[in-house]
């Protein structure tokens, strides 16, 4: 799946200056924080115990008796695989067998700068601590091994979790481990090693957890078994945010099983003995609502206050003979994780304890120590964070974490809080409804002056900030600075344009928003690579030639060849089937694709995409490729004909049956990934494989049916 060897830009010595500089600061501070003694921090309860007689080396890793590594991870595993990427680069870099390797999550704990999961940051930010970490233990485990042998220590060599001597001697990492722990200055450098010695990172490797998903083993919130948790959910209100007027929950309380009914500011929330009682005790529940602050807006409301705050048109570039104008309208999206929300809680006296799926466990804790009443002291909380079934957003949100604390305080004990489907589909934080417009500015034989795109969108709430204390303050107390301030430093055009602008309006509408796969490069980029392709149209020119010749950036040409030569791009196709393609570079990453869509049904239909990536250092390729097919398959779904409508300040879908994400039997049977490296740098991912495949799709679409699309999802039928 790798398409081009990996160039090897090393310093002398065979270190690069990227590796070296990660050596160099993360190494000695690493093994500094080891000996201040702050080990590594405890897995989540619930889970399997650590092995006997673990040692920890670093933060990261600690090393057991039985020669096994167990790798702290600060990140939450949503599914998107990097608890078998820390492995690989930990088993590459201390020279173990994958199977010997275990990640754990870490709770929320203030020893970890940054433990917020998304922005596609996690490889790209651990990737070289990891490596450090792993190339001090190995460096210790030497050091550890010359001591006993009385040998010099750069005489030894590391394979199969043993250090080897040249005269044969061999010793286990579980032999060495002790004396390892203590070592204070290893002998050799604790070096990682260069990218042309990797055996293990690089290869297409299947996921450590693949056989617990799919037998059922691996556990999420409501798997944990915490004794003497009770199911508990809400009766939430038909409008977003909407509030209790009264309740008589006289019916509710009578009922088989029944523990308790707590009225708490999202609703009223049941507890019972299962949860097919605490369901049924819930609809038993009598509740007068007041409407919430969006109850007057519907969408074409939403549509109109969008459209209204675009502002004039600024003066174009001088020399200016004519002005392409594009409009462009995106819904508001549910993120839809296939687990919904959940979280188990159990709050005693002054102390409270959650399990829960947090894309930023230490903001899940922040947000319920205040809930608590207890926000000067959120130490008094635990968090351990789980495993969960998706992200994409949605989990930096924690109000399942929430309400599980406060109904566990009011009934005394651990409760297993869910949301329902529709709980999730029609209160959840939302990726906000979008208008765009563009202005391409043209001179003289076609010469490209200008570019202003102007987007209108609602305000992205960030109270999370960008997982530090600092950030997430600014976030909650400035809101719409917060949002600009994001959208500045992500949004980029990657042509030559002449002058180039691009601004954002914010619309105060009170409807929950939260970031979507991608952010603002899922409205603002797609809508960027629809219109180059309706620019191509208007001069009469190719639309992969204009590109190549406006592009600034080597690796986005690179892929855009790939997908060309592979597609391939301008062959014979029957009537009705056209090809589109788009592209985009964005966190450390460059992506493009190519879409293969027939129009000639009563919808359209996509035949195959061909995907090209340059992610730098690919640790895991499999991983990349089931990421990019996974978002290809987003792109599509949104594209075409999932979105969400609000109807006097009610979300009108409720489940995947309306909610019309696609199906198994409309993803394209070709479904190809190609990676193209150029350097060793660990690019994103996550974030990376939607906006271009949703641009990509709708210029085949255009190219097809000659009519560019404006309006999504393309299968929208209107209010």
């Amino acid at each position: 799946m790798t398409d081009s060897p990996p160039s090897e830009a090393a310093a002398p010595g065979g270190v690069d200056r990227r590796r070296f500089l990660t050596w160099v600061v993360a190494s000695p501070a690493l093994m500094i924080a080891a000996r201040l003694g702050l080990d590594v921090p405890p897995a989540a309860a619930a889970e399997a115990p650590a092995p006997d007689a673990a040692a920890p080396f670093n933060l990261y890793i600690a090393l057991g008796t039985d020669g096994r590594a167990v790798a702290t991870l600060p990140r939450t595993e949503l599914g998107q695989g990097i608890t078998t990427a820390v492995a690989m680069l930990v088993a590459e870099e201390l020279d173990l067998p994958l199977d010997s390797v275990e990640v754990r999550s870490a709770d929320a704990d203030d020893r970890w700068l940054i433990q917020l999961t998304g922005l596609s940051t996690t490889m790209r930010y651990l990737a070289g601590p990891l490596r450090a970490a792993a190339a001090d233990a190995r460096s210790r485990l030497i050091t550890a091994a010359a001591h006993r042998w009385r040998v010099l220590a750069l005489t030894l060599t590391t394979a199969n979790g043993e250090v080897r001597a040249p005269d044969g001697r061999r010793a286990g990492y579980g032999e060495l481990v002790e004396a390892a722990a203590c070592v204070l200055l290893p002998e050799v450098l604790p070096v990682p090693k260069p990218p042309s010695q990797y055996t293990l990172v690089g290869r297409p490797t299947g996921r450590i957890d693949a056989r617990d998903i799919v037998t059922g083993a691996a556990r999420y919130a409501l798997d944990l078994d915490v004794p003497g948790a009770l199911p508990a959910v809400v009766a939430r209100p038909p409008t977003l945010r909407g509030s209790i007027q009264s309740f008589d929950a006289t019916g509710a309380r009578a009922m088989p099983g029944v523990v308790g009914v707590v009225p708490i500011p999202s609703g009223v929330a049941v507890v019972a003995q299962t949860f097919a009682q605490a369901f049924a005790a819930r609809d038993a529940l009598r509740i007068a609502w007041a409407p919430g602050p969006a109850a007057a807006l519907s969408d074409v409301d939403i549509r109109a206050r969008l459209r209204d705050a675009v502002g004039p048109r600024p003066l174009p570039p001088l020399l200016t003979i004519r002005t392409l104008e594009g409009r462009f309208d995106f819904p508001y999206l549910a993120h839809a994780p296939m687990e919904t929300q959940s979280c188990v809680a159990h709050v005693q006296g002054a102390h409270a304890e959650v399990w829960l799926g947090a894309q930023d466990p230490k903001f899940a804790r922040r947000e319920v120590a205040r809930a608590l009443g207890w926000e000067l002291t959120p130490q008094r909380v635990t968090v351990h964070a789980v495993r969960a079934g998706g992200g994409f957003g949605r989990r930096f949100f924690p109000e399942a974490a929430v309400e599980a604390a406060l109904v566990s305080r009011a009934v005394g004990r651990p409760v297993k809080l869910m949301w329902s489907r529709n709980d999730d589909m029609r209160h959840g934080h939302y990726r906000p409804a979008s208008h765009h417009r563009i202005l391409a500015s043209l001179g003289l034989g076609g010469a490209v002056l200008g570019w202003n795109h102007r987007a209108v969108i609602p305000t992205v709430e960030f109270p999370h900030g960008f997982g530090d204390v600092v950030t997430a303050l600014v976030g909650e107390v400035l809101p719409e600075v917060t949002s600009a301030t994001f959208f500045t430093l992500t949004q980029q055009v990657p042509y030559q344009f002449g002058f180039v602008s691009q601004g954002l309006t914010e619309v105060p509408i009170p409807i929950p928003t939260a970031s979507f796969r991608s952010v603002f490069t899922s409205q603002v980029g797609v809508a960027n690579e629809i219109f180059v392709d309706q620019l191509a149209r208007e001069l009469h020119v190719d639309p992969v030639d204009l590109r190549r010749s406006r592009l600034k950036s080597q690796r986005l040409r690179a892929v855009l060849n790939k997908v060309v030569a592979e597609g391939p791009w301008g062959r014979s196709l029957p009537p009705g089937v056209a090809q589109g393609v788009a592209v985009l570079e964005e966190w450390d990453s460059a992506i493009a694709h190519l879409v293969e869509v027939d129009v000639t049904g009563e919808v359209p239909r996509v035949l195959r995409v061909v995907i090209a990536a340059d992610v730098g250092l690919p640790i895991n390729p499999k991983g990349i490729e089931a990421q990019l097919q996974g978002a290809a398959v987003d792109a599509m779904s949104t594209t075409l004909s999932a979105g969400i409508h609000i109807d006097a300040g009610a979300v009108r879908e409720g489940s995947f049956a309306d909610y019309r994400w696609l199906r198994m039997k409309h993803v394209p049977s070709t479904l190809q990934v190609h990676l193209v490296r150029s350097d060793d740098r660990v690019g994103g991912v996550g974030e990376l494989g939607y906006p271009s495949a949703a641009a990509a799709l709708a210029n085949a679409i255009a190219r097809a049916k000659g009519t560019m699309p404006t309006r999504f999802p393309i299968l929208d039928e209107g209010a």
